[in-house]
């Protein structure tokens, strides 16, 4: 981003996008200062980073979410230009440089299929706050008007790139490989290019979500052309593309055609507090849902409606903490596992909750279960009590599939990319590991991510973000922070309730 410091060692940048494109990005390349990185990056093994060398992931508790694969109490993993190539109890193979996983649990990385990064900067600030405000005074600080209303109209394109790279590293660390990105920012060309730069820059697999803007220089949705033409042009690079198509905005019928001819997924909010039923059932009445189409939330639709989507192969996005949490409405979890529709998780905003990925599966399985136990109490009928390896499921090819990259990424399934994390499972909170799926789920947390490997390359190490001077990126967002609170008219208050 013009003006604005990446500070990302080069060897760590250039090699993670998977293309040019991240040299053309404008950021200033410096090295990096952390000294707990530096030692970290000085342990890993020899030939890691060799783009000519295998590397052989080796003796961990292996979890592919591949049945045609399976699990291994003591696996290995090959990887070769990237790409997984062998998963089994025991590979041999005397030119790979080796990690030792030894202690750790081996899976896939996780995937989120929606999340506003560009709202880094507000984290926590909207704590106790609901989605819209309900006339009470304790909804006087709520999303719509504070986010969308106040704080969003006063982003710049460099408060756009920091909050996005500084949200890309964060879930990378907490071992989220992939994301879509909503980013209802686009208030001007500089304002989306600032946007995929930001995602491009982190150096992880990442799906530009292309939403709406405001204002006299928005080009939303024409600009879909270009951006796809500039930045997304070939399939062989980390970042793809989705175009939003929010059904609750005029026009949002020239915003599916343009997706539709583009070839680009189209995702929504589909939130009941809308009131965008009736358009939603008018839709799918009229044949115009499709494989194609993520619906995040799916809060309050009716039945019919629900028939539809399911009907067409629609994808469903849930961000189950939030839902509770802002008042979207009851999450529909029971919905769309007794209609079998695709599902995935995903963290929404960070103002409100956290954006990592063991929260979103602990939501979704509790409650779950929560409302399947109420009635196995109350004496009636209740549907299957959902498995810590089905939520897992919902994290990694759920979000695979939601994004269109189940055959790239999702399981650890030989001619994958090789987003791969290592969990330690020998932590205090941990040990002794005794279920590898439930240890996932129920256990762990950001600090149990030890290593993160996407496409091959290593982005965490030991416990370790490896690349950046994270103390000047956090400079860098408490500054956007500051900017847009003042310009937005936002109080600051660290004890506010």
């Amino acid at each position: 981003m013009p003006g604005l410091t990446c500070l990302a060692r080069s060897d760590f940048l250039h090699d993670s996008t998977g293309s040019d494109q991240a040299a053309n990005a404008g950021s200033f390349i410096a090295s990096g200062s952390n000294a707990a990185q530096d030692s970290a990056a000085s342990t890993l093994p020899a030939g890691i980073g060799d783009p000519d060398r295998r590397i052989l992931i080796k003796g961990g508790a292996v979890l592919s979410m591949d049945a045609a694969v399976g699990n291994f109490a003591v696996g290995d993993v090959l990887i070769e230009g990237g790409r997984i190539v062998e998963v089994a109890s025991k590979i041999e193979t005397g030119d790979a440089a080796v990690i030792n996983a030894s202690g750790k649990i081996v899976m896939p990385g996780f995937v989120d299929t929606h999340h506003h990064q560009f709202e880094t900067a507000l984290r926590s600030q909207l704590a106790n706050a609901i989605l819209i405000n309900d006339g009470r005074a304790s909804a006087r600080l709520n999303y719509y008007e504070a986010v969308l209303q106040q704080a969003s109209m006063v982003y710049r394109p460099e408060d756009v790139y920091i909050n996005e790279l500084f949200g890309s590293l964060s879930q990378l660390d907490a071992g989220v490989t992939t994301v879509m990105d909503v980013s209802q920012i686009h208030h001007s060309p500089e304002h989306s290019d600032a946007a995929i730069e930001g995602m491009m820059d982190a150096g992880r697999r990442s799906v530009f979500g292309y939403f709406e803007g405001w204002g006299d220089r928005a080009q939303y949705p024409q600009d879909a052309k270009r951006i796809k033409q500039q930045y997304f042009s070939s399939d062989d690079q980390l970042m793809t593309m989705v175009m939003g198509g929010e059904i609750y905005l005029p026009g949002y019928e020239t915003a599916w055609k343009i997706g539709r001819e583009l070839g680009l997924p189209i995702a929504l909010h589909v939130v009941g507090t809308f009131g965008m039923q009736e358009t939603f059932d008018t839709l799918g009445a009229s044949g115009q849902f499709g494989p194609d189409n993520i619906f995040i939330h799916m809060t309050g639709m009716s039945d019919k409606g629900w028939k539809y989507a399911a009907d067409a192969g629609a994808h469903v996005s849930l961000s189950v903490p939030i839902e509770m949490q802002m008042r979207h409405g009851m999450p529909p979890v029971q919905k769309a596992i007794d209609l079998g529709m695709s599902t995935s998780l995903s963290t929404d905003v960070e103002c409100t909750m956290t954006a990592d990925p063991f929260t979103q599966m602990r939501g979704l399985i509790t409650l779950q279960r929560m409302l399947a136990n109420e009635k196995a109490l109350a004496g009636e009928d209740y549907p299957e009590l959902m498995t810590t390896l089905e939520a897992i499921r919902t994290a990694t090819m759920g979000g695979a599939e939601g994004l269109k990259l189940d055959s790239k990424i999702g399981s650890l399934t030989p001619g994958k990319q090789a987003d791969i994390l290592l969990l330690n499972a020998e932590t205090l909170n941990v040990a002794p590991l005794n279920n590898v799926p439930g240890a996932v789920v129920t256990l762990m947390e950001r600090s149990n991510v030890d290593t993160v490997l996407v496409a091959g390359k290593v982005k965490k190490w030991r416990g370790e973000l490896l690349g950046f001077d994270l103390g000047r990126l956090t400079t860098e967002l408490a500054a956007s922070r500051d900017h847009i609170f003042e310009a937005a008219g936002l109080e600051r208050d660290l004890f506010a309730n």
